[in-house]
């Protein structure tokens, strides 16, 4: 299925239906009088967080989305029927926003979530309903509301405990491959990662999900390379894993390029814990793996695990380590939503 993480789309909720201006004439019945009904309801346009989809590519072919009329009142009392409902299905993780695409609508983070969109107009009243003491006889009748109509932009933001980033052939897809039943390709030459990918990883006990993003180059947020639209998916991350080629002659020039651009971006990815590792173990020296590692760590300041995707080396330890401060992140969320519900007065 082809990855798409964005989309414009262009809605409209259902106009109400009118209410009937009808008399009751019947042979032989000496009261009469108004018995027009009133009329349906316009449908509404909702949105539905659902499980199952990892793409908004249903929005690709299909840009228009119509709820239905309301049916109009009848005589004899008769409510026009409401008009139907659209549904547009969105995966865990999108953000709609208006027009702008900055005014946040809604932010759809649980399967089962729904928002409504827009509107249904409410249906018109009928005559029998301006009926009094003083008009026996009403000749009127509302029409029906007109339904709201607005584009609206969906953006998805996939939803992973721990994001993967790199320079291109960095062994991030090898890596994920390693740790999770995930199958990304694979292969000696840049960009081989065009999309994001997601893996469920298993450590000890623990699971959390873990999201690969396409590599980034120096000048990404110039928009080089593939740009940087898929740091996006890293936000909702509580930390990340930044993988180095240990083959590449330069790697600290590999790792400044991966935090400039991560900083150009901002959105608080720059504040983010990181685990920074020096791959492709398997192709270095003992003498090159110490050289290159205390390169690493004298300019990030930060311990740096030796790891090869190929053949397992030092992942586990980078992997509980990651599970570690996921469960930190995770409890400090939980203690703050618990100590926000207890302050919370009715």
């Amino acid at each position: 299925m082809k990855f798409l993480d964005q989309a414009k789309i262009h809605i409209r909720s259902g106009n109400g239906g009118a209410g009937c201006v009808s008399f009751r004439r019947e042979k032989f019945i000496e009261f009469g009088g108004p018995d027009g009904g009133d009329g349906g309801k316009g449908g509404d346009v909702i949105a539905e967080c659902v499980e199952g989809l990892n793409t908004l590519i249903d929005y690709r072919f299909q840009q228009h989305f119509k709820a239905k009329t309301g049916m109009h009142g009848m005589g004899k009392n008769r409510a026009g029927a409401n008009g139907a409902d659209i549904i547009l299905k969105v995966p865990v993780g999108t953000q709609i926003f208006e027009e702008d695409e900055e005014t946040l609508i809604a932010d759809m983070t649980e399967a089962g979530q729904r928002v409504v969109l827009a509107r249904g107009g409410n249906g018109g009243f009928g005559n029998a309903y301006f009926k009094s003491a003083t008009n026996q006889a009403p000749r009127r009748a509302n029409p029906g509301q007109e339904g709201e109509e607005k584009t609206i932009v969906l953006r998805l933001k996939l939803i992973a405990d721990a994001g993967l980033v790199g320079l291109p052939n960095a062994g991030k897809s090898t890596f994920l491959a390693a740790v999770s039943a995930a199958k990304p390709k694979i292969a000696d030459y840049p960009f081989t990662t065009l999309t994001p990918g997601l893996g469920v990883v298993s450590v000890d006990t623990r699971t959390f999900v873990l999201a690969d993003i396409p590599g980034l180059i120096e000048g990404a947020h110039e928009g080089a390379g593939l740009g940087d639209r898929f740091l996006g998916h890293l936000e909702r991350c509580r930390i990340l894993i930044h993988l180095v080629d240990g083959t590449q002659e330069d790697v600290a020039e590999a790792y400044h390029v991966i935090r400039g651009e991560i900083e150009a971006y901002g959105a608080g990815l720059e504040e983010k814990p990181e685990i920074l590792c020096l791959n492709k173990a398997d192709a270095l020296t003992p003498e090159e793996r110490d050289e290159k590692a205390a390169i690493l760590e004298e300019e990030s300041g930060a311990k740096v695990f030796v790891i090869s995707g190929v053949s397992g080396e030092g992942i586990q330890a980078v992997l509980r380590l990651a599970a570690d401060e996921i469960g930190a992140r995770r409890a400090e969320e939980r203690a703050a939503e618990t100590e926000q519900e207890e302050g919370w007065q009715p």
